[in-house]
């Protein structure tokens, strides 16, 4: 081959090189720039910022189309829900409003009939007015915080708290009750610290109290103990009550749920089902271990410092 020919095969594979390091650069800047459009919309669509523009009928212009289609979809559907979400606050609040005056009234008229002189079965009457207005009252209090925590309307701020201090106002909460029916209470305070929501997992704990008390015969014993985990902090309320069957144990924490074998006592079923939102809403877990005439143990394990 002579000398000519090499310099200018020579010359055109050096051309193929460049063009084909120039399109391979070419293509990199495209995809670059494809990806940095798309960043760009998402970005915006986070911002709820994003308006679509007018685009040609390349392939690309097709999939922004799609995208720009999708997006719109999704801030919509984002509107629609804040609206409903706005709806059913404001209708909590007036259901809350408008029940908390008529229900405090009948309480107050029905003590002050009680403060009267009147026959047997007129003082029957009264009384069972002043229970089922409290029963409705603690209803629909329970209700309002449920559609509250449920719908986000109230979010819950976990932080350091000793656990002992929280466990002692609820302790502080259910004693009166538990005088009555003479039902000894064991409770040593320690030391550890949790991440949690003390108002609201005061409340969560009380539910679990309350029903410790309610289900207990007289002179029965309510025993609670606090231990570290490797992760979580430890909270066992446990009972000598009626205990339930393994399938209850199943269903307790549902809403509304109501043994049969305890439809003489009062209550709604919700109490227990608010609870575990609460104690779940906290990243926290429950347990419960319950042997029907031996008792039942409520474990409650909240997030720990570890």
């Amino acid at each position: 081959m002579r000398m000519n020919d090499i310099f200018f095969w020579g010359i055109v594979l050096v051309v193929i090189c460049l063009a084909s390091a120039a399109f391979v650069c070419y293509k990199s800047y495209e995809i670059r720039r494809i990806m940095e459009r798309m960043d760009r919309m998402i970005r915006e669509a986070e911002k709820s910022e994003f308006q679509e523009e007018v685009y040609d009928e390349s392939l690309l212009s097709a999939l922004e189309t799609r995208l720009a289609a999708y997006l719109t979809a999704s801030q919509t559907a984002e509107q629609k829900l804040a609206e409903e979400k706005e709806k059913v606050k404001k209708l909590i609040a007036d259901i809350s409003h408008q029940t908390k005056t008529p229900v405090s009234n009948i309480l107050l008229y029905g003590q002050l009939l009680l403060e009267k002189e009147l026959p047997e079965d007129a003082v029957y009457c009264a009384e069972e007015l002043n229970r089922q207005a409290e029963k409705l009252k603690f209803l629909i209090a329970s209700l309002v915080k449920t559609s509250r925590l449920e719908t986000g309307i109230f979010v819950l701020h976990p932080e350091k708290n000793p656990v002992s201090l929280m466990l002692e106002g609820a302790v502080d909460q259910m004693m009166p009750k538990a005088r009555k029916k003479n039902i000894a209470v064991e409770f040593l305070p320690g030391e550890q610290y949790a991440v949690f929501d003390r108002k609201w997992t005061e409340e969560a704990v009380g539910n679990i109290l309350d029903n410790a008390v309610k289900y207990t015969p007289n002179g029965g014993k309510i025993r609670i103990d606090i231990q570290d985990t490797e992760l979580f902090v430890r909270i066992d309320i446990a009972d000598t009550g009626i205990g339930m069957t393994e399938e209850e144990t199943a269903k307790i924490f549902q809403r509304f749920y109501r043994s049969r074998n305890v439809s003489d006592q009062e209550g709604v079923g919700i109490g227990l089902y608010l609870t575990r939102e609460i104690i779940t809403e906290e990243s926290g877990y429950m347990k419960v271990k319950s042997q029907v005439g031996k008792g039942s143990v409520f474990s409650v394990y909240l997030p720990g410092l570890f």
